[in-house]
């Protein structure tokens, strides 16, 4: 086989969740430590020893960030054993450092692979994000209108109050504006310390509780998120903001040329992918890696947006193999 190799999504759909599991048992003994970096080099290193063993032609279009900043899985790193399809990689393999040093819900590993060509180069700078669940026309809430009117819109849609709604937003100082228009609706707001793929992912899942996100949060994360909405259904809006001109600069250099351009979903990732996120910690969409004397479990998520196809692996290993 060759990198011009078909994408065999299906084929390769276990090894990815393989890579998703290895990254989040490594990560698992340094859980409550307090040690952001150790766990997230522990998540690093065995999520590319994994990818490694996968025949595949990769590369990761998001990453770790720039070579020179990142010794692992930086953005245009080859991974695979470079024989089989071309394939574009977007990793975090630690989304929520602080929440697992902390012992904090909602800390993830999570990956996706596509089609070479198929995911935005999303540079490492903010994006305004905004996501819905699935079942609502184009549109029904954009980036355009205000946070009141975006929650009215979905109530409206959903036909419900405002008050019924509930929005996930990053807890930040520079969100203070928005909780506070968003609250004057009378819908209620779910805030997070971290994590924004899953916040993104909550909308997408009904037993969440969360209509929408929205929000500023890093630009490589919007990327994985909307792979993750490609198969789970849902939408989401993204533009990219810049703080100065070494950022826009970033953003030329990844092939981008509108800086003001609003991101679609099918605009991020632009054809079909595969998507694995295993939990870390505990959360509203993934269970922790559980210890008992001699033996790990862990639970994914495994996720192909051709097939609309979700799964739920219980994974369990002896401890000597991690």
């Amino acid at each position: 086989m060759t990198s011009t190799a078909q994408f065999q999504d299906r084929m390769l759909s276990l090894g990815l969740a393989r890579v998703s599991e290895a990254a989040a048992l490594a990560s698992a003994r340094l859980v409550g430590h307090g040690d952001e970096k150790a766990a997230d080099q522990a998540a690093v290193n065995a999520m590319r020893e994994q990818l490694n063993m996968l025949d595949i032609a990769g590369v990761v279009v998001i990453g770790e960030g720039e070579r020179d900043e990142a010794p692992m899985l930086f953005i245009g790193e080859e991974v695979g054993t470079g024989s089989g399809p071309g394939v574009d990689i977007a990793l975090d393999p630690l989304e929520g450092t602080t929440l697992t040093a902390k012992d904090m819900p909602n800390a993830l590993t999570v990956i996706a692979m596509g089609p070479r060509g198929s995911m935005l180069h999303a540079p490492d700078v903010y994006m305004d994000k905004l996501a819905i669940g699935p079942g609502f026309a184009p549109d029904t809430v954009t980036l355009e209108m205000n946070p009141a009117e975006r929650v009215q819109a979905l109530a409206k849609a959903k036909g419900c109050d405002a008050s019924d709604i509930t929005v996930c937003i990053l807890e930040r100082p520079r969100h203070e504006t928005i909780i506070n228009a968003v609250r004057g609706t009378g819908a209620s707001i779910r805030l997070i310390t971290d994590g924004d793929v899953a916040g993104v992912m909550h909308c997408a899942d009904p037993t969440t509780g969360i209509d929408m996100y929205m929000g500023e949060g890093g630009a490589p994360e919007g990327v994985l998120a909307a792979a993750a909405l490609k198969c789970m259904g849902g939408q989401i809006y993204g533009r990219l903001l810049f703080r100065n001109d070494d950022e826009k600069g970033r953003a030329t250099k990844a092939g981008i040329t509108d800086l003001n351009r609003i991101y679609t979903r099918d605009e991020m990732v632009t054809q079909d992918v595969i998507f694995a996120a295993t939990g870390v910690t505990s959360g509203s969409l993934l269970h922790a890696v559980q210890r008992e004397p001699g033996w790990l479990t862990c639970e994914t998520l495994l996720m192909r947006s051709k097939t609309g196809s979700v799964r739920r692996i219980n994974y369990r290993t002896p401890t000597h193999t991690v």
